[in-house]
């Protein structure tokens, strides 16, 4: 919990201005063309920065992609730290995972490309998100009561891979890849 709770690094003016302006120009370009159709030469040029600043600045598109989540995964995570029940605190845990796994699962849907970006761009990529390591870690405490609860929201989570979501949302659809869920984390806690 104390990633959410760590301030991110002071930034110069002009390089908190350039990365603003990176940022919603790929939002902007990712939401009219598609993730994957955006390059990175398009990005800079419509951000007005060179492609070395964009590059030092985020690495590859996926690091791009992992930076327009981190603002929206925070509003998730203080949710589920600071906000009403049955997401936030006050609920009892059975009825907790289930609002989690229900707002995950739309936040998913919402941003499904940058997602799917940003976890499979390098072997493991997911799993060293620090977002991850949060849901992980609310998972395993809701679970406290079943017989391994790490593992267990491991388990919960890899249903929840954006790439594995984006495979299988043609076949089975929202409602009942949604209910499957519900199921799963039933017969797991």
């Amino acid at each position: 919990m104390e990633l959410l709770l760590t301030p991110p690094p002071k930034e110069r003016a002009d390089a908190a201005r350039n990365r603003a302006a990176v940022l919603e120009a790929a939002a902007r370009l990712f939401a009219e063309r598609g993730v994957e159709a955006v390059s990175m030469d398009q990005v800079a040029a419509a951000a007005g920065v060179g492609k070395g600043t964009l590059f030092r600045r985020f690495g590859d598109k996926s690091g791009l992609a992992a930076a327009l989540l981190d603002a929206r995964e925070r509003v998730l995570q203080e949710q589920v730290l600071h906000g009403p029940p049955p997401l936030g605190p006050g609920a009892d845990p059975a009825e907790r995972l289930d609002a989690f796994l229900d707002a995950y699962f739309d936040y998913l849907l919402e941003h499904l490309d940058l997602v799917r970006m940003s976890e499979t761009a390098t072997p493991g990529a997911r799993y060293r998100i620090g977002a991850y390591r949060f849901w992980h870690r609310h998972l395993a405490i809701l679970l406290g009561s079943a017989p391994d609860p790490d593992q267990t929201a491991h388990a919960l989570l890899a249903a929840l891979a954006a790439d594995h979501v984006a495979a299988l949302l043609p076949e089975l659809g929202e409602p009942r890849m949604r209910a499957g869920l519900r199921r799963l984390a039933r017969a797991a806690g």
